[in-house]
């Protein structure tokens, strides 16, 4: 902690419940968004389009989840199929009202992700853990079926592919293949804060309260007076109307087209790592998971490269196609080590930080109750 609380003294309730209570905290981001603004314009193409569009794509998904698994304690495994909910609900609005500005069309696509989402939510009321894990799963491999069995989702187009066609902001191209990196990054940005915000603004206030204490003893909250059955399925429409926006974006501001098997399981995954490795119930710890797994390998496949290759090994999958030898083999893995390596100590730190936690907080009884 570089700073503390000391000293600042909230004289009325709505500081003291405000969503950054902190001076250093609204200073220090202020200055993160600022030059994250001016990066568009100190970045190159590459930085842009190949680094800084997916990282806040992947991090807006990760928000969504760690609503669901982080906040609520409902662990889901179908977050690939529901930004893939997003993405086909974008390219059928897009297509169908061509005249309406795309930034419309990219939340409101969000909002068919989150009726996917209440609805595989519903099994939440009765199992959880690994079956509510085991029921999501479901709803990946049947919305993965959906997108490659029906051809009115594509527009019975014959190769089964979205494609971004070009739209205009205020005469920019912000998609297309006229759009810049400079352009689309300045998009996702923007989005990505809206939405951060949002978020922010909800899991500090009454309903991310009422998450909380669904994900501590959901028998204790229903005795309050919390709703179960409506808690959780707001959490499963809230994260997955995250992931139907981050899937809209991932498709149409980063990839410029797309097919199914974009949204397989794997992805689910991959933003599962993301949450885990971040923290659970961060929404900073979002952005974190997804710049160490996403741009971790990146920053890897540089640096390696530059320091190895005076010892006369190399890195790429050029080493891997020209039958390598057990060494250079090893040396091409090292990214994928590394970011493993990352996973363990993260499942670890976590594990021994909860023992510690439930060491502490238990009540022992005392000599005369023993």
């Amino acid at each position: 902690m570089l700073y503390r609380e000391a000293g600042q003294f909230k004289t009325n309730y709505v500081a003291d419940s405000a969503t950054f209570p902190l001076r250093e905290d609204r200073i220090g981001l202020t200055l993160i968004i600022l030059a994250a603004y001016a990066l568009a314009f100190l970045g190159n193409s590459f930085l842009l389009q190949a680094v800084m569009i997916p990282f806040l794509v992947f991090s807006l998904a990760a928000i969504g989840l760690n609503i669901l698994t982080g906040y609520t304690g409902l662990l889901s495994l179908g977050t690939g199929a529901f930004m893939g909910v997003g993405a086909y609900a974008c390219y059928k609005l897009m297509t169908a009202f061509p005249g309406v500005n795309v930034i419309v069309w990219i939340f409101v696509s969000g909002f068919f992700s989150a009726a996917i989402g209440a609805l595989f939510g519903l099994p939440s009321l009765r199992i959880k853990g690994f079956y509510l894990a085991v029921a999501t799963l479901a709803a990946q491999f049947f919305l993965q079926w959906c997108f490659i069995r029906i051809p009115w989702l594509v527009n019975y187009n014959v190769s089964g592919a979205l494609d971004a066609p070009l739209r205009t902001l205020f005469g920019i191209p912000i998609m297309g293949p006229n759009a810049t990196p400079q352009t689309r990054y300045l998009v996702v940005l923007t989005i990505v804060i809206l939405l951060t915000w949002l978020a922010s603004n909800l899991v500090h206030g009454r309903i991310g309260r009422m998450w909380i204490a669904i994900r501590d003893m959901d028998l204790a909250a229903e005795l309050m007076g919390i709703r179960p059955l409506q808690t959780k399925l707001l959490a499963f429409a809230v994260s997955s109307y995250y992931c139907g926006v981050a899937g809209a974006l991932l498709v149409f501001l980063w990839y410029g087209g797309a097919e199914y098997d974009v949204f397989n399981i794997n992805q689910s995954f991959f933003i599962l790592f993301m949450v885990i490795i971040g923290g659970l119930g961060s929404l900073i710890g979002s952005f974190f998971g997804a710049a160490l797994i996403f741009i971790l390998p990146i920053i890897l496949g540089i640096v390696l490269p530059a320091i190895l290759s005076p010892f006369g090994l190399s890195v790429g999958a050029d080493v891997i196609e020209h039958d390598p030898t057990t060494v250079e083999l090893a040396v091409s893995s090292l990214p994928f080590i590394a970011v493993g390596g990352c996973l363990v100590f993260a499942g670890v730190f976590l594990r021994q930080r909860h023992i510690v936690h439930h060491e502490h907080t238990t009540i022992k009884p005392s000599s005369g109750e023993r």
